[in-house]
């Protein structure tokens, strides 16, 4: 399996923000839509990932230097300032063990899928997972429809 039909499993919905968006405002999406991650585009190009886990980390870090005095409110950050800049990228005709083995290397749950300077959606661990299982139960009911329609001798 290759990661195109993970993304055709998955769906073509896909949810971009800028760099300059507000923070507040991108968790708000993620909230809303219950993902767990946005791709940032600037001008038509991908800049980055913000997921889950760098919302986490700029939280954490707001709360430890809160205790040594006053911090700027948590609406004032932009995704730019906490984005990854530098996601791992996965590529359409990657194998999906393939895919896997780059998320677990990389420790990073959600990859975009690029073509060239194209973004064709982001994959996540979930996704990964739900096609392996969709795949294994097409291929099992094909072998269990083989077995019963096999000849028996006598």
């Amino acid at each position: 399996m290759q990661v195109t039909e993970v993304l055709k499993v998955k769906g073509g919905t896909l949810f971009t923000v800028t760099p300059q968006t507000m923070l507040s405002d991108a968790v708000i999406v993620m909230a809303e839509h219950d993902i767990g991650s946005l791709v940032v585009m600037d001008r038509g190009r991908l800049a980055g990932m913000l997921t889950f886990r760098e919302v986490l980390r700029v939280l954490a870090k707001r709360q430890q230097e809160h205790r040594s005095g006053p911090t700027p409110p948590v609406a004032e950050i932009v995704v730019d300032e906490v984005m990854n800049t530098s996601p791992t990228v996965a590529k359409p005709s990657m194998d999906v063990n393939e895919l896997r083995r780059l998320m677990l290397e990389h420790h990073q749950r959600y990859l975009p899928v690029m073509d060239g300077d194209m973004l064709l959606g982001v994959i996540s661990f979930h996704d990964v997972a739900r096609a392996v299982l969709e795949e294994q139960g097409f291929e099992n009911r094909l072998l269990k429809a083989y077995i019963r329609d096999w000849p028996s001798d006598g």
